[in-house]
């Protein structure tokens, strides 16, 4: 993982907010683009839970997008996309077949790479509030792996014959 462009001593709630929005808004796009490649290769119960967890991170982008409104009206943000780019590690969607078990584990990593990030961050912020939410948003992607790897155990493991076509 390229490390942030963040000085997270420098982090405000507002900040933390507007990066937790993009991480959202950036793990929601990547679910969809895993639900649509199952789709593709007739994996409908892996697309039917990547659809849920795109939702389940529509939602919490919701709350955090209101919660921002509430606390700052409609002050600019100071954080980029290419601040927070690759915080989740997603690795991209394969191009040809990819099993429902291969992209729940690329999800699962994902999860954590976000979990990892985010338990980093909170001691080099300063921000009481900042550091509230990050704690906040750190054990939310503790749930995320958890539905994952729940997923994961209801998923039959890939043949050996089919990996080797």
């Amino acid at each position: 993982m390229t490390p942030p462009v963040i000085d997270f001593a420098r982090l405000t709630l507002r900040d933390a907010l507007d990066v937790a929005l993009l991480i959202e808004e950036d793990a929601k796009a990547r679910y969809v683009d895993l639900m649509a490649n199952a789709m593709l290769h007739d994996s409908y119960e892996a697309a039917e839970f990547f659809g849920h967890m795109a939702g389940h991170e529509e939602k919490h982008a919701e709350v955090l997008a209101r919660r921002r409104t509430e606390l700052f009206g409609d002050q600019p943000t100071t954080v980029t996309p290419a601040m927070v780019s690759g915080i989740e590690q997603w690795t991209g969607v394969a191009p040809g077949p990819l099993s429902g078990r291969a992209a729940l584990q690329m999800a699962l990593r994902a999860e954590r790479a976000a979990w990892k990030f985010f338990s980093m961050a909170i001691p080099r912020l300063i921000d009481e509030a900042a550091v509230k939410l990050f704690v906040e948003l750190r054990d939310e992607e503790i749930m995320h792996q958890r539905m994952v790897l729940d997923q994961l155990e209801k998923t039959p493991p890939e043949s050996s014959l089919k990996a080797a076509v």
